[in-house]
């Protein structure tokens, strides 16, 4: 008895085993091997992000209007951007290089929503006053950090602060300078009525508007001056595109002062 016993559990393990076998069943540390073993496909790499396709816009025969914003990226940039995205401008962005670490995503966009980049030296000195060596330093650094930012997009404009340059700043920094013809001096008058009666009154066709992206009030008032620059028949470019077909001296600030 003990025998037939004996064999019937030894037959009912086999059969088991068997069955286990059949179906499919594994101890769990073979699961997890065998999970391990099975690679799951790659997820396909999401499109890269484009840049607009350059616009063919004839400013000799266009009203256009070129609004340029200083001192940024700062916290308002990137509401400013909605701002323009959703009116369909394109500005120039005139950026110190000690405020683009803290900002790359707006320098990013900027590219990517077709705006363009300039530089405004590191620090925002007087570059009148500086060494040859301390200017250049000012400008690369400069340029180094809105290269890295913006995914490899180089400025080839440059605004000195204050407007401030002379034969041999021009020299050193080895950019077209680009300066103003309306000064908005809304880093004075923080005052967003006042920045808003200067900046659909005072543009005429052609002309460079200076404005700061570092100020809120300059920000509150930017959907109003695009409504009453749109409204009076402009249309809003960057500084490359107003002077698309000009060649610009490196030695000489567009537009001209007299």
């Amino acid at each position: 008895m003990r025998v037939k016993s004996v064999a019937k559990g030894a037959l009912a393990g086999l059969t088991m085993a068997m069955l286990g076998a059949a179906c499919g069943s594994v101890h769990s540390g073979q699961l997890k091997q065998q999970a391990a073993a099975v690679k799951k496909p790659a997820a396909a790499p999401s499109p890269a992000p484009t840049t607009p396709a350059p616009r063919a816009i004839n400013c000799e025969q266009v009203k256009c209007v070129a609004l340029t914003f200083d001192d940024g990226p700062g916290p308002y940039t990137a509401h400013l951007l909605d701002v323009l995205r959703d009116a369909g401008a394109r500005a120039t962005f005139f950026m110190l290089g000690e405020n683009v670490g803290a900002h790359k995503a707006e320098v990013r966009r900027m590219v990517l929503e077709g705006h363009q980049l300039g530089n405004h030296t590191w620090s925002h000195p007087q570059l009148t006053g500086l060494s040859n060596a301390a200017v250049r330093s000012q400008v690369q650094r400069t340029e180094k950090a809105i290269t890295e930012a913006s995914g490899g997009v180089a400025p080839t404009l440059f605004r000195p602060p204050y407007g401030a340059t002379n034969a041999r700043v021009a020299k050193a920094v080895g950019m077209p300078q680009i300066v103003w013809d309306v000064d908005s001096l809304d880093w004075r008058y923080r005052d967003v009525a006042r920045n808003v009666r200067v900046g659909t009154r005072q543009p005429k066709k052609g002309n460079i508007v200076l404005f700061h992206d570092i100020h809120k009030t300059t920000v509150d008032a930017v959907p109003r001056v695009l409504a009453g620059l749109k409204k009076r028949g402009f249309t809003f470019v960057t500084v490359g595109e107003l002077t698309a077909g000009r060649q610009l001296a490196v030695g000489r600030p567009f537009p001209a002062w007299s």
